[in-house]
């Protein structure tokens, strides 16, 4: 038994003898209204209360209720006008933490992170690190720090982008010698904190849809299966990139880091490079280290093209569309963020046109030169986005980088996996892409 159950005194409403641990979890979290009133006598108790609760939990119980109703909106009310309210209440901190040591806890103490114990926290938020002593009811007690982390413009904008540093800390600081050991991550949902405990690995879970991968399409038409009907697909691709690409968002920052992203991330250029085979004779080092130095310069010309941000889906190929019965789609997979070029997009597709193209000679022809014209013009006469030309040369690379990977691609003949190189090379020494003559860039 603990101390608070060892506090006894006779409840006027219950008429018989109650422990003071009641009365101060009469409501589960929140205290009976008449609290002060029963115990006001006892300075000892009092004192208690003041490291049980917050301050204005206390000023509401002085306040006339008249039913526990009308008290709980009262305290909610105060809750919410308080300006004192720090970004976790100690309440949402106590069941935080009651799950994640799965013991009673008698009281929470706040403070701020690298001052005196009993500092009185008033702006607790992100980047502040709070001081956490929690009271068990056995008497013993420990002490922890609470830690956010401010959004920046370091590949930090997102809540995700935090959460990934986070579970690194977590999973990695408690196996380096003299690091303090990690106790909990959890993450701040609508309704509080919630702890995020024994994790091994994440999954998600989407909607079932019908349809089949837009690459069988392609498959089909490299057969000679070309109707009307794959031209139309193709100018529902372009609409639907035209329209999500409309809204755009003013964001410097965010627009740099994914240039960024694309020339030297995991996934993108610098990563799939590192991911061919070394040595590759097919394209030997120092054309690997040419292509790299151009690619830094086109980096500097796109940084002045912050402007056009925009959503897009960020993986837009045909291993990503689902086509249905009725020549319908889905899209799957959204990578990389929600904003960025839209000449992402566009080279992500087109340059599985110019792909499939190739299986038939070192240049587009056919089918596929007509699809991957009408795809480029529908676009541009949709969006009038002239200036796409100007930026789509290095996302043309890192899809060309892809799509003639070895270890993505392994079955493609050399002949096509060589013109993917030559496009890739050419296309980065022009300033403005020539789309209309786009087997210029296939020549050696």
């Amino acid at each position: 038994m603990g101390i608070l159950d060892k506090i006894i005194r006779r409840c006027a409403r219950l008429g018989h003898e109650v422990s003071v641990k009641y009365c101060i979890r009469e409501r589960g979290d929140l205290p009976c209204f008449r609290l002060l009133k029963c115990w006001g006598d006892s300075p000892s108790v009092l004192n208690l209360f003041e490291h049980i609760f917050d301050k204005h939990i206390l000023e509401s119980l002085e306040q006339p209720c008249f039913d526990k109703i009308g008290h709980l909106f009262l305290t909610i009310e105060k809750l919410k006008k308080s300006q004192e309210m720090s970004m976790f209440s100690k309440l949402e901190l106590k069941d935080f933490f009651q799950e994640v040591f799965n013991k009673d806890i008698l009281s929470i103490d706040l403070g701020e992170f690298g001052k005196q114990e009993g500092d009185v926290l008033k702006d607790f938020g992100y980047g502040k690190p709070l001081s956490v002593r929690i009271n068990f009811d056995d008497g013993d007690f420990t002490d922890v720090v609470v830690s956010t982390m401010r959004g920046d413009e370091y590949g930090h904008q997102y809540y995700w982008d935090r959460a990934r540093i986070l579970m690194f800390q977590y999973e990695t600081g408690g196996k380096l010698k003299k690091h303090v050991r990690p106790v909990a991550i959890g993450y701040v949902s609508e309704k509080g904190l919630v702890p995020v405990k024994g994790v091994k690995e994440f999954f998600i879970v989407n909607e079932k849809v019908p349809g089949k991968d837009y690459y069988l399409y392609l498959e089909k038409i490299k057969k000679g299966d070309f109707t009307k009907q794959d031209i139309d697909f193709v100018k529902k691709l372009a609409r639907y990139l035209a329209e999500i690409h409309k809204e755009k968002k003013q964001d410097r920052d965010l627009y740099l880091r994914r240039i960024r992203n694309l020339i030297g991330d995991c996934e993108c250029i610098f990563g799939i490079i590192d991911g061919y085979p070394y040595p590759y004779n097919d394209f030997p080092e120092n054309k690997f280290i040419e292509l790299e130095k151009k690619l830094i310069e086109w980096r500097w010309k796109l940084k002045n093209y912050y402007h056009r941000l925009c959503v897009v889906h960020g993986d837009f190929h045909p291993w990503n569309v689902l086509v249905t019965e009725d020549y319908d789609f889905y899209v799957l997979d959204r990578s990389r963020g929600e904003y960025g070029d839209g000449a992402d997009d566009v080279s992500t597709m087109g340059c599985n046109y110019i792909l499939y193209g190739l299986y038939d000679k070192p240049e587009i022809s056919g089918p596929f030169e007509n699809m991957y014209l009408t795809f480029m013009e529908e676009y541009l006469s949709l969006t009038n986005d002239k200036e796409m030309l100007k930026v789509i040369a290095p996302f043309f690379v890192f899809r060309a980088l892809v799509i003639a990977s070895p270890k993505w691609y392994p079955n493609h003949p050399n002949e096509v996996r060589q013109g993917l190189f030559r496009f890739m090379v050419n296309i980065l020494e022009d300033d403005t892409f020539d789309y209309k003559n786009v087997n210029k860039y296939m020549k050696g």
